[in-house]
């Protein structure tokens, strides 16, 4: 959240290892969202409506601007229930010290209600009647559901008779999101907004992703109706199709942006974790946006990244040839900021789609980068070795199919390690992309053991973690490839290195062990 020119990120954290255990909530500050400080916890598990965790949540901004926390206490290993904290000292900006309610817990689960998964209350939105609504994940039936809990004071909450929405296609929704967006509108919305140009997002975490849907919420009746439900029809919303889970947006009041943040899971072992000290990561900082067919989402990473970059190398319209690859150098390539676009005067010869590639992670991992077709694989080679023996490829493909063009995007770990042990795991998108009419983009924000990788300008998302053995600060390279048939064309291609972002404790963070 913002308050008071401070940027405030709550996490989950275990203060006594690198591993899942005592759960507090962490609190770091920043200034920009690139440079952070950590404080001391904001919240600890001391309680008995939390003795066993103090789980995921979100934050609100009451009226007249005062910030509360909920969040989910684990209260025994399979009963959960919702909690309320409140700043200490509404004018420290840092807002360092938070006391938990005397009312908690504010919310439980009814008879009938499945209490082992009931948790991660949404950002609060206050309706036309005044009342306060939020939303809290659950499984029923082994079916996921957002239930809807109103209030008028924020303490106490009543239950509606029927979750805000439901799916029979998939299970427990952790970390539900709910929050409008513009529609062609180039500024976030404020989550409690009622301006009538706007659509709804429902966002909610399973099957290790975070999926959406789009529809119209109609705040005096709380009815949303979904555009396409989740995985109906084909659909496969998603935030980020690769390592990317548990996110959450908020609304930047002083830039008028809407931003998303999520959890990237370690690829590696948990002896891995321990022996490095630390284990999971956020994402870099996204703004999200309605695109102007208004079927889905736009991410981008935030302006405030661009401040990183220093050394530069960049040219224009230059011809890959078939099997070619090109080494980018001039810049740090473990640290690095890369934006290229391609284009092909070749299109008539792509390969014909068959109807039953539907699912793109499958296809790409039936046709890696090192599968030559028609028009591509074409891309970049992340983090990889001199000799190629690493390397982390992210590159498209484009068919035909009837009277128009498809456009894959894929994220191919296979060779990202001489290591065995790290997950290798590959990813794939298709893009809403016309490359007759417009250049295939890519922008990949590379950072040791992350590749985050924004696809037609931040239409589809992929985010790999890799552990490469040889591709190592100075030791990694950069390189554009093309294993097509034909060739492709680089319309333009930027690329920067990334000054490291500082990060500086206010308190030592990891104490002694727990006897």
């Amino acid at each position: 959240m913002y308050y008071k020119g401070v940027y405030h990120l709550f996490y989950q954290y275990n203060p006594y290892a690198a591993v899942w255990g005592t759960i507090t909530w962490a609190h770091s500050i920043s200034y920009d969202l690139v440079n952070w400080i950590h404080l001391d916890i904001a919240l600890s598990p001391d309680d008995p409506f939390d003795i066993n965790g103090c789980w995921s949540g979100s934050t609100t901004f009451l009226s007249g601007g005062k910030p509360v926390i909920l969040y989910t206490g684990g209260v025994t290993m399979n009963r959960q229930v919702q909690n309320l904290a409140e700043p200490k000292n509404l004018s420290d900006p840092m807002l360092r010290e938070w006391v938990k309610s005397s009312h908690n817990p504010i919310i439980t689960h009814v008879d009938g209600m499945d209490s082992e998964n009931f948790r991660d209350p949404t950002t609060a939105w206050q309706g036309p009647d005044g009342l306060w609504r939020v939303l809290v994940g659950n499984e029923m039936n082994s079916h996921g559901r957002a239930l809807l809990y109103r209030s008028r004071d924020f303490v106490t909450w009543t239950q509606s008779k029927e979750p805000i929405h439901s799916s029979t296609r998939t299970g427990m929704w952790e970390c539900p999101d709910f929050y409008p967006v513009s529609i062609n509108g180039k500024n976030g919305v404020d989550t409690s907004s009622l301006d009538k140009f706007t659509k709804h997002v429902l966002k909610a975490s399973f099957d290790s992703s975070d999926h959406y849907v789009l529809g119209n919420y109609m705040a005096v009746t709380d009815n949303f109706s979904v555009d396409t439900d989740f995985l109906d029809n084909g659909s496969d919303l998603r935030y980020d199709y690769g390592n990317f889970y548990a996110s959450k947006t908020f609304f930047d009041s002083a830039k008028k942006r809407r931003i998303l943040w999520a959890w990237i899971q370690e690829s590696d072992s948990t002896t891995d974790d321990i022996k490095k000290d630390w284990s999971g990561l956020q994402s870099f900082p996204r703004s999200i946006l309605l695109s102007k067919t208004g079927k889905q989402l736009i991410q981008w990473p935030v302006e405030e990244i661009e401040k990183q970059r220093t050394v530069n190398v960049s040219f224009k319209n230059k011809e890959l040839k078939g099997g070619s690859v090109l080494e980018i150098s001039g810049i740090t390539a473990s640290q690095a900021d890369v934006e290229v676009s391609f284009n092909s005067s070749n299109l008539k010869e792509a390969d014909l789609l068959d109807p039953s590639w539907v699912d793109p992670q499958l296809l790409c991992s039936q046709k890696t980068a090192s599968v030559g077709g028609n028009i591509g694989p074409f891309g970049i080679l992340a983090l990889a070795s001199k000799d190629l023996t690493e390397q982390t490829s992210i590159f498209f493909r484009v068919f035909r199919s009837n009277d128009k063009y498809v456009v894959l995007m894929c994220s191919d770990q296979s060779r990202s390690s001489l290591e065995e042990g790290p997950q290798k795991t590959i990813y794939g998108a298709f893009i809403d992309i016309d490359p007759l009419n417009e250049m295939i983009s890519l922008r990949s924000l590379i950072d040791h053991s992350i590749v985050e990788s924004f696809g037609g300008e931040g239409r589809a998302c992929i985010t790999a973690r890799v552990y490469p053995k040889l591709a190592i600060d100075n030791q990694a390279y950069l390189y554009a490839f093309n294993n097509g048939t034909f060739d492709v064309n680089i319309s333009t291609l930027n690329a920067w290195s990334m000054k490291k972002a500082q990060i500086v404790s206010f308190t030592k963070r990891r104490k002694p062990h727990l006897n």
